[in-house]
């Protein structure tokens, strides 16, 4: 019988599975309940995947051997469950993606950080010669590099909604960086169902692997006794100044605030692992370069620096920013709420905050929480008004900071959009 693959979602990860099946011999058929992307069905249609759009066929669905969900399909959904109760599996595209590969597998997951400390793994291989691939979360999809680009070694950055569809998934070095409350809406409001779907990673890991996590999480230390006993365990509890008489040094930009440190450290112990020396570890921290959205130093004009971190959609992520901040800070938030608390932000705000500027369609929350706390704050719904609140406030040795610690999807596409959004006005009216 030949084997057959339902894959939900025709986006980057569901067009990488779907393509890697299709080079594995296995019938496909990509289905996606909205548009998919002209890029991808242009894709599917040179690999001669069939596929469907704007609605699933579900009449078909369990013909299928097996189903790879896309990370966005929430598991509660009742055709999902309705797999499990026909015995047809459901898994991610990683799990599918890793049973074609026996390279070396460095997987990063947290709730904030994992996109730097994946990039930071992957630019420190390639700049010492590896041949490595970055995919996952961020880069391209696990399966389709496995497929057209395979390396020898993959830092591959891991969401919690990717590890729920893993089942023989094993990484030979896997850092957790941190778990604090995020996507708790996919989770039932259940922190501790969070942090389990956080720690699978280390899920199959046994003697011969590392687990590289952070020694002061308290969810982190709770789970311990999850990970199997055999798997070398590395705590980093802060940042990594010295290792085999090495010093390394954090005069690298892209590496400021202490958050990047202790990411970066994390990073350090991986790349000891893999055998790299001090010299060439730290050779691969001063030529590290940023995604951008994420503590972004884009602009110095007028004497006030402007950084975009567009990516902070949590608070934890905002606490990172405002930390690492060296000046007064304009402290642009706002966007869909997903229930935030503020609380664990309240002392940084108070001794780096100058004003703060609320961006987004509904800013009822962040205004009653902070209309106190700070000398100046306004509620803006466009880019518009608050470039005026920008340039109004706005003064020498100060720095203007977007760390929104929300979605972005009421005025903006998603939070790329919201980023280059926010540039673009700035660069317009301050490199005049």
């Amino acid at each position: 019988m030949k084997k057959s693959l339902l894959v939900l979602g025709g986006g980057e990860s569901g067009t990488g599975a779907a393509l890697l099946a299709k080079k594995e011999g296995y019938q496909v058929l990509v289905s996606d309940h909205g548009p998919i992307a002209e890029k991808y069905k242009t894709m599917l249609q040179e690999a001669n995947v069939p596929y469907e759009e704007n609605g699933h066929s579900f009449e078909t669905f369990f013909e299928f051997s097996e189903v790879v969900k896309s990370p966005g399909i929430p598991d509660q959904l009742e055709f999902i469950q309705a797999f499990g109760q026909q015995g047809i599996p459901v898994i991610s595209e990683i799990e599918f993606a890793a049973r074609f590969t026996d390279a070396f597998i460095i997987a990063i997951t947290g709730s904030n950080g994992k996109t730097t400390t994946t990039n930071l793994v992957y630019q420190i291989l390639k700049h010492t010669g590896k041949d490595v691939a970055l995919v996952g979360n961020v880069g391209q999809s696990f399966a389709w590099t496995v497929a057209f680009e395979p390396a020898q070694i993959y830092a591959l950055e891991l969401s919690s909604f990717q590890l729920d569809g893993i089942k023989q998934f094993r990484p030979n070095i896997s850092i957790l960086l941190n778990i604090s409350p995020d996507h708790l809406d996919r989770y039932a409001y259940d922190f501790d169902a969070y942090a389990d779907s956080k720690l699978q990673i280390t899920m199959n890991q046994t003697k011969g692997d590392v687990f590289i996590y952070n020694g002061d999480d308290t969810k982190t230390l709770e789970r311990l006794n999850q990970v199997d006993p055999l798997v070398e365990h590395i705590a980093v509890n802060r940042a990594l100044v010295e290792q085999m008489g090495q010093s390394f040094e954090w005069t690298n930009r892209a590496l400021s605030g202490r958050h990047n440190q202790f990411n970066a450290s994390c990073v350090i112990q991986a790349m000891l692992t893999l055998g790299l020396s001090p010299a060439a570890i730290q050779q691969g921290l001063d030529a590290f370069v940023n995604d951008p959205h994420r503590l972004e130093l884009f602009l110095e004009s007028q004497g006030i620096e402007f950084v975009n971190d567009s990516k902070a959609t949590n608070v934890d992520a905002v606490f990172f920013a405002l930390d690492a901040a060296e000046k007064p800070v304009i402290w642009i938030v706002g966007g869909v709420d997903k229930g935030n608390d503020y609380k664990t932000i309240d002392a940084l705000v108070q001794d780096k905050v100058e004003a703060i500027i609320a961006l987004g369609t509904d800013n009822s929350a962040i205004m009653n929480y902070f209309e106190n706390k700070v000398p100046l704050i306004a509620s803006t719904d466009s880019l518009e008004s608050m470039l005026e609140k920008i340039q109004t406030w706005a003064k020498p040795g100060m720095q203007v900071l977007l760390s929104p610690a929300c979605a972005s999807f009421d005025l903006f596409r998603n939070y790329m959009h919201r980023g280059e959004a926010f540039k673009e006005i700035i660069l317009k009216n301050y490199t005049k």
